[in-house]
Parts: C-alpha cells; sequence; structure tokens
C-alpha cells in the first residue's frame, strides 16, 4: 500500500517522481541544525543517498492539509545493529518541516505501528552522539541508549570511507 493515515497525517511512500520533495524536507532540517549549531547532517543532502532507499519502496512523505510536513525511511535491516539480535524496523533520516514541529512523535508512533505489523520486536535508530537535545527527545519517547559506534561517511550518508562520526544507537521495545 503506498497511502496510509494516522490520525490528521498521511503517510505517502515516496517515488521517484518525490525525491526533490524528501530533499527539500531533509536540507531545510539540516539548515535549521546548522543555525542552531547543530552538527547532525551535512549541509545539504545529495540525490545519489536518497534513491535507494526510495526504490526500494522504504522512504515515506508525511503529508498533511496537502502540504509535505516531514519524511522517513522505515526499512528492515542495518548494518550498524549487526551485533543485535531480533526482528526490527530501522528508522532513518526523520525530518519535519518547522512549520508541523511536534510531528517527529506521531512519526515515531507510525514507525512503531509499521514495526509492530512486520511483526518486528523493536524500532532502532541512531544520531550523531554529540546532539543531546536530541538524544532526550528519544529517551522521552521510550527509546533506550544501546551504546556508541562509529560510521563513515558524512553523517545521514553511511559510506565505507571518508570522515568517521560517533553516533548513539537507540532501541524502543514493541
Amino acid at each position: 500500500m503506498t497511502r496510509r493515515m494516522h490520525g490528521d497525517l498521511q503517510f505517502v511512500r515516496a517515488t521517484a517522481a518525490d525525491v526533490a520533495d524528501v530533499l527539500a524536507v531533509l536540507d531545510h532540517a539540516a539548515a535549521w541544525l546548522t543555525a542552531a549549531g547543530i552538527q547532525q547532517w551535512p549541509d545539504r543532502f545529495v540525490t545519489e543517498w536518497i534513491t535507494p532507499a526510495v526504490e526500494r519502496g522504504e522512504t515515506w512523505l508525511v503529508r498533511t492539509n496537502g502540504r509535505t510536513a516531514g519524511t522517513v525511511t522505515l526499512d528492515w535491516s542495518d548494518p550498524l545493529w549487526s551485533d543485535s539480535l531480533g526482528r526490527a524496523g530501522y528508522l532513518h533520516r526523520m525530518a519535519v518541516e518547522r512549520w508541523s514541529a511536534g510531528t517527529g512523535s506521531a512519526i515515531l508512533t507510525w514507525a512503531a505501528d509499521r514495526a509492530r505489523a512486520h511483526d518486528a520486536a523493536a524500532l532502532r535508530l541512531d544520531c550523531v552522539a554529540t546532539n543531546p537535545g536530541l538524544r532526550a527527545y528519544y529517551e522521552a519517547a521510550g527509546f533506550h541508549h544501546r551504546g556508541d559506534v562509529e560510521v563513515g561517511g558524512a553523517p545521514g550518508q553511511r559510506a565505507g570511507g571518508g570522515a568517521r562520526t560517533l553516533v548513539s544507537r537507540y532501541e524502543l521495545l514493541l
């Protein structure tokens, strides 16, 4: 199914035609974070980082009243968690437009519901370890810190090489 409702929000599976919308939300969020002095993501996302997940049907646009309020990628494997057992959903690149602040909690609830529907025992995510505000946000949402690990590439990219970034892993048991 390509559309799902969650309260007033509509979750629409992104297609190749939506990549510009996904990038716009991510870039707006990245700019806001940078202006706030938070190094969470690169200044701009690159199309090549986004399109594989879109092509696999893992990226969603979150809409309300015909406007794009956010985006999220939900997939079913992540090498960053290869040491953890059990079926899980993995949340990546969750971002909301500033005018829809507060939508993140609804996205987390939607993602947990989707993971449960896929018989997952957990919802997992990561964020840069140097963002205490975001870490506290996830902890307040019920996620538990499961350690810090280094990843390669720019934050948000996940390449094998390049710059190294320390990320904190979080898990919500379902």
